[in-house]
């Protein structure tokens, strides 16, 4: 098993807590940690905005990503989220092993 960390913007913290929340009851993440807002200065249609979001970091295995990815985007309010993933090279071998038993083995996408 491969863990993943996966980054994702939310517009408040409203949203933030429902999504997180949704998440981890479905188990396509083990946890899912709410950061304090961040002022994000960003591209988007030709023009440079700035607006303050609220970071996700989700922790989930490479096998359950698919499936994660595909109800993010069906939960996110943007047209376009950020959602990146990055691999966990390493880690305390409990709670990697923790984090595998909290995540479906073979999720169903969407």
């Amino acid at each position: 098993m491969k863990g993943l960390m996966v980054v994702c913007n939310m517009p408040d913290a409203d949203v933030a807590s429902r999504i997180a929340r949704q998440l981890v009851e479905e188990q396509l993440a083990a946890c899912v940690n709410c950061l304090p807002p961040v002022a994000s200065v960003y591209r988007w249609q030709g023009k440079v905005e700035t607006a303050t979001e609220v970071p996700l970091l989700i922790k989930t295995t490479e096998d359950a990503y698919p499936a994660l990815e595909t109800r993010l985007l069906a939960l996110h309010p943007y047209d376009v989220p950020e959602i990146i993933a990055l691999p966990v090279v390493a880690g305390l071998p409990a709670y990697l092993a923790w984090l595998e038993s909290e995540v479906l083995k073979t999720p169903a996408a969407g």
